[in-house]
């Protein structure tokens, strides 16, 4: 909720609008829900969108700029490749909390529309051309490095998966340091 004499941006509105769609597919972006969720008017929302479709496609780019290749920016930019996987492990192993909504699952359940799909897309090739870069850059050949990147993602979208219905998953730091073992070459 924001006070009175808050004025919302759009991003906001895109954010609460992910938060929604994490809770509950596309379906769940409403925007009379959302501005009561918000603490202010539909007005507020009129004053940066057309219509919830505006407020969906901004959503979508707003997941696709923070989770994709500008998300990974950080972790693309350390030097070591052992590092950047052990470190990037980590983060996707700590921000997996059990029963937690995910955009990425929800979305997933979107996946036919194709505003959906091209965001899916994006996200996914970008995680996918980090982790083979990665792994390239241990030493695997490219076509392996490829295969062994996809298995990688494969687990942590299992992993977050697993999360949504799991209230017993074991602690971040035992599942990181398995993920290391696992997916860092020795």
């Amino acid at each position: 909720m924001v006070n009175g004499s808050t004025r919302l941006s759009a991003q906001d509105w895109a954010l609460a609008a992910l938060k929604a769609i994490a809770d509950g597919g596309l379906a769940a972006v409403a925007v009379e829900p959302l501005a009561r969720t918000l603490g202010v008017t539909k007005g507020s929302f009129y004053a940066h969108y057309r219509n919830r479709d505006e407020l969906i496609a901004a959503a979508l780019a707003e997941w696709v700029r923070s989770h994709g290749e500008g998300g990974l920016a950080e972790f693309a930019a350390i030097a070591d490749p052992a590092q950047r996987l052990r470190e990037l492990l980590t983060a996707v192993v700590q921000a997996v909390q059990p029963l937690a909504p995910s955009v990425h699952l929800s979305l997933l359940g979107d996946r036919n529309d194709p505003r959906v799909s091209d965001a899916v897309r994006q996200v996914n090739r970008a995680r996918l051309e980090l982790l083979a870069r990665t792994y390239r850059e241990l030493g695997l050949p490219p076509d392996r490095a490829e295969s062994r990147a996809r298995v990688a993602y494969a687990a942590i979208l299992g992993l977050l998966h697993l999360a949504q219905t799991d209230p017993d998953a074991p602690h971040s730091a035992v599942l990181t340091d398995e993920a290391t073992a696992v997916f860092l070459p020795s």
